[in-house]
């Protein structure tokens, strides 16, 4: 985040289209942070709930999900969603 003392701060504001840039009067003496440590706090929090090594295959997870990780790592892969095979044409060609 990159902070900036100017004279508009509403209309620089309004028109800064890089979100870590921020401008203020030069007269403030105090910047308020609560919204961007809120933001910062909430961001960081995991969208969705994982396993632990201790849980795997525990009620809390998802057994589906874990069954199609294993086939991942194994390298058995099934196509049957044709936008995949176009990709895989697209994939071949590219090389």
């Amino acid at each position: 985040m990159v902070i900036k003392q100017v004279e508009n701060p509403d209309e620089m504001n309004a028109n800064e289209e890089d979100p870590d840039m921020f401008y203020i009067s030069r007269t403030e003496s105090h910047l308020h942070l609560a919204d961007w440590i809120y933001e910062f706090v909430t961001l960081s929090i995991p969208m969705q709930r994982m396993c632990n090594e201790k849980e795997m295959g525990g009620p809390l997870c998802n057994n589906e999900i874990l069954a199609m990780l294993k086939k991942m790592e194994s390298g058995v892969i099934e196509n049957n969603h044709p936008l995949q095979e176009g990709l895989e044409k697209l994939k071949k060609n590219k090389t």
